[in-house]
């Protein structure tokens, strides 16, 4: 239906765009979708505000968010970055909340205790939100946004993609399940290792986090002694954070995942300081450092991003087995990764970790510990595939052009390469002139560019 003909679709203005806020029906279960339950799919709709009259013959363009489990913010403006872009090369967008974040059924421990009683009855639910069912979600709103397009080749019924981390995982799903749906794609820092099982993926991150930690330290040499008075503190006094969590050394270890952002040896350096500061002056923890330590993680308010984190690289029936906790148990990360109070040698740098999932945070976290039980069983549960190799191989139709960032901490640039070798006709551009958020640091230069790629406008020599 057209929004324009629907009251009950909320409607605003933003500088260049005018934004329709619009809510789908999807099966929860796709694979008995005409008996499952529905779940609430919510996407913001995005025209340029100059072509709103236009609005039924624009093709659309969907952004898949980074992830997994994160919300799809409302953008300032229309006028600037990769939705300048979009808009100019004539499409209107489409900002999706996928399952379970955001206004999209947003999953919570309040929620699933709302919906369900026992933990086994949270993990069945919990098993259908994987790229697999975002991606038939997206595929049900194309098919109804689009009802009643067609030319010969059915190109005004097939969508455009741009996928953010998370979101190029979800892409490389969707060309495996409906390729014929796709007109063009384009991932940003997320083209997804091609395994069954997390540990590959881990092995080769710890190397990258380490990498990231000595780099951090040779910017700021004086904080291998704070991180050390830091570490000392946590591991002689229980530390509670303003919600109630706990703020163990290792959770305070995990704010190295700053190192995968631009500017993120920056922002964990002030925290670092400002610890170590309130620890000579006060004895303790200020609330302010507390509060800025817990708001600097991510997975109090975006469970999906932990409890179901591991599981976007299961796939040939197999489960995780909690696989980060697993690998650093192997040498020699054990010992470069070492965090224990009595096992520290003199002066030894202690080392942060990054976007790891670790059975702690079930303690550690406050809005974890009511799904502990339920992230134990997902640890356990045997999951489906994702890839079709064999499709992604004869791919045929749609463009593919993606960025790969060469130091990235977040995946791994040469398990990345190896996939992008099995997409058929992929154009893969890699770079170090960005970080992990290249994308929201220069969103205009790195769509565009990758558009011409896909083209075949530009030719990029690695």
């Amino acid at each position: 239906m057209n929004p324009l003909d629907d009251p009950s679709v909320e409607s605003f203005l933003i500088p260049g765009a005018r934004v329709f806020d619009r809510y789908f029906d999807c099966p929860l279960d796709y694979a008995n979708k005409d008996t499952s339950t529905k779940i609430k799919i919510f996407v913001r709709h995005l025209v340029p505000v100059d072509k709103v009259s236009a609005i039924k013959k624009m093709p659309f363009f969907l952004y898949l968010q980074g992830g997994p489990g994160f919300e799809c913010a409302l953008p300032g403006s229309g006028t600037s970055g990769w939705i300048k872009v979009a808009f100019e090369k004539g499409y209107q967008v489409l900002l999706l909340d996928q399952r379970g974040t955001g206004l999209s059924s947003q999953v919570s421990a309040e929620a699933l205790d709302e919906l369900f009683k026992t933990d086994e009855e949270k993990a069945d639910y919990l098993v259908h939100f994987r790229a697999d069912s975002i991606v038939r979600d997206c595929e049900t709103i194309r098919k109804q946004l689009t009802a009643g397009r067609s030319d010969v080749n059915g190109e005004e019924s097939r969508i455009t993609l741009l996928g953010q981390s998370f979101g190029g995982f979800c892409i490389t799903t969707y060309l495996s399940l409906f390729p014929q749906s796709v007109q063009h794609a384009y991932i940003t820092g997320g083209v997804p290792p091609l395994v069954d099982n997390p540990d590959k993926v881990y092995r080769a991150l710890y190397p990258r986090m380490l990498k990231k930690n000595k780099l951090y330290y040779k910017r700021f040499p004086k904080d291998v002694d704070r991180v050390r008075q830091i570490h000392a503190y946590l591991s002689k006094n229980q530390v509670t954070l303003p919600n109630g969590g706990t703020l163990s050394v290792r959770r305070f270890l995990q704010l190295g995942i700053a190192f995968g952002g631009s500017g993120g040896y920056d922002s964990l350096h002030n925290i670092v300081q400002a610890a170590a500061h309130d620890l000579d002056r006060l004895g303790k923890l200020s609330y302010r450092t507390l509060n800025t330590i817990q708001e600097s993680q991510s997975w109090d308010t975006n469970i999906i991003y932990a409890i179901l984190h591991e599981a976007i690289y299961c796939q040939a029936n197999q489960a995780s087995c909690w696989s980060a906790e697993r690998v650093l148990q192997e040498e020699p990360f054990a010992t470069e990764f070492e965090w224990r109070l009595e096992n520290l040698k003199q002066g030894q740098p202690i080392y942060f970790t990054g976007e790891t999932i670790y059975p702690f945070m079930l303690d550690d976290f406050a809005e974890l510990r009511p799904l502990k039980g339920v992230a134990n069983l997902l640890a356990e549960t045997k999951w489906g595939q994702l890839y079709d190799t064999k499709v992604l191989n004869q791919l045929e139709g749609p463009q593919v052009a993606g960025v790969s960032y060469f130091d990235d901490m977040y995946v791994d640039r040469e398990l990345s390469e190896h996939t992008a070798s099995e997409i058929n006709g992929f154009q893969q551009w890699i770079t170090n002139e960005f970080a992990h958020n290249g994308l929201r640091a220069d969103g205009e230069r790195i769509l565009g560019y990758l558009m011409k790629l896909a083209r075949g406008d530009e030719a990029y020599n690695r």
